[in-house]
């Protein structure tokens, strides 16, 4: 059996900044916080482009925290193996209004098989217990990842 590790926050960051510039066009506002086995934290800083009519932080900038985490904590799993990784299906349900402050996503992996990685992400609004939105998500694996094993 081989041995998990994680990559590091910054090692994530490093491979974002390096591999995946481009999801911080218009300014950075998506923050790696935390990387753990299977899990991940990341911080979405408020910014006015994000909200919506209504005063509430829009869908769609909810919807890419929640992509954007369930990427990171692949990376933080299997490292660049799982860079060319991409979304097949995610299903965020919204569950209450999120304040107008920053949104923080815990992810959990659920399942890393050789061909799809399945998982769960949760939103918060910075400062509340309350869960605002909650998506499941499935990315297809690189087929190159298909040479690894996972625990």
């Amino acid at each position: 059996m081989t041995a998990v590790t994680t990559l590091t926050v910054r090692q994530v960051t490093d491979l974002i900044d390096s591999h995946f510039p481009q999801v911080h066009a218009g300014g950075k506002i998506l923050f790696v916080e935390d990387i753990g086995l299977r899990t991940a934290r990341v911080r979405m800083t408020y910014d006015s482009q994000s909200v919506r009519p209504g005063g509430t932080i829009s869908g769609p900038a909810m919807f890419k925290l929640a992509d954007f985490s369930f990427y990171v904590a692949l990376l933080g799993l299997q490292g660049a193996a799982a860079l060319q990784a991409v979304t097949t299906n995610i299903n965020l349900n919204f569950l209450s209004r999120p304040a107008q402050r920053d949104m923080v996503a815990q992810v959990r992996l659920l399942k890393v098989g050789r061909r799809l990685a399945v998982g769960e992400v949760a939103l918060y609004s910075v400062g509340s217990p309350d869960m605002v939105a909650h998506a499941t998500a499935t990315y297809a694996m690189p087929p190159e990842h298909m040479k690894r094993t996972t625990p």
